[in-house]
């Protein structure tokens, strides 16, 4: 059915590329009418369990433990930042803007030392200064990415993070040498294909921060290192994207640079489904 969805979605994309943007700034509108009245903060039931799989796409945010002092997200642990009213937003605008088949509401969490990991095509961490892997861990999301798994890194910083001089980039760095030590991060620009998989990003230089200070920086890990081949990792660092898409309901942000979040988000869900 997954298959099926994507086959549709992309021929949607072919034959309306052009109402493309319009629909997203309408559904910007969509989504702030539906979580306008919804309470502001992060919430997880421990107890809750996911949706079974059932074919349809389901977001997956991963779950893990912090490093000490991460769980200063109101009380909450610091993976959970955003959830999730985030992807609830970002979900919304894939089911205006294409006919892919998604689960809108149902946010499922996962580990990376859970085997329930593969039938995701697509992961989502966040706050990963605050990043801490098992050995178990790092072998289940080494295996997930080998095998075609798409993870998108997102909401880390350079300075101000648990006293550490490099800021977030240096824990994340140390979790990337034990998952693959060969691997090379490496600085991405809009002639990538997954700045051109459904909206066509044109620059990097001027994209909106949240709260960050300093230009955001985009990068990744290819396959075997080889621009030519999958990407199996967006790093989104020194800035925050889905807080564009969690805050979009509140009018906290401004429209025009919501938007811009949002095709960063659309793009990266069509291409890790598609390749």
């Amino acid at each position: 059915m997954l298959a099926l969805s994507i086959t549709l979605a992309m021929s949607w994309i072919t034959s309306h590329r052009s109402t493309v943007v319009l629909a997203v700034g309408l559904v910007c509108c969509v989504a702030s009418l539906a979580v306008a009245q919804r309470r502001f903060s992060y919430r997880w039931d421990q107890n809750r369990e996911n949706i079974p799989y059932d074919g349809r796409f389901t977001f997956a945010r991963v779950r893990y433990r912090h490093a000490p002092g991460g769980n200063w997200a109101g009380g909450m642990p610091s993976w959970m930042h955003g959830y999730p009213l985030a992807e609830q937003n970002l979900m919304r605008i894939m089911k205006e803007v294409s006919l892919l088949d998604v689960h809108g509401d149902d946010i499922n969490v996962v580990t990376l030392d859970d085997s329930e990991l593969f039938r995701y095509p697509i992961a989502y961490i966040i706050e990963v200064g605050w990043w801490t892997m098992t050995d178990a861990e790092v072998e289940g999301l080494r295996a997930y990415l080998l095998k075609g798994g798409f993870l998108i890194v997102d909401d880390f910083k350079p300075s101000g993070w648990r006293g550490i001089p490099g800021g977030g980039w240096e824990p994340f760095r140390d979790n990337i040498a034990r998952l693959f030590p060969d691997a090379r991060l490496v600085d991405l620009d809009p002639t990538v294909p997954i700045f051109n998989s459904f909206f066509q990003i044109r620059t990097l230089d001027d994209f909106p921060q949240a709260y960050n200070s300093g230009r955001p920086q985009f990068r990744g890990i290819f396959e075997d290192n080889d621009r030519s081949k999958r990407l199996m990792m967006m790093v989104n660092y020194n800035t925050d994207v889905s807080q564009y898409w969690e805050w979009s309901g509140r009018g906290l942000r401004p429209f025009d640079d919501t938007n811009e979040a949002y095709k960063l988000g659309v793009n990266y869900l069509i291409y890790g489904m598609t390749h």
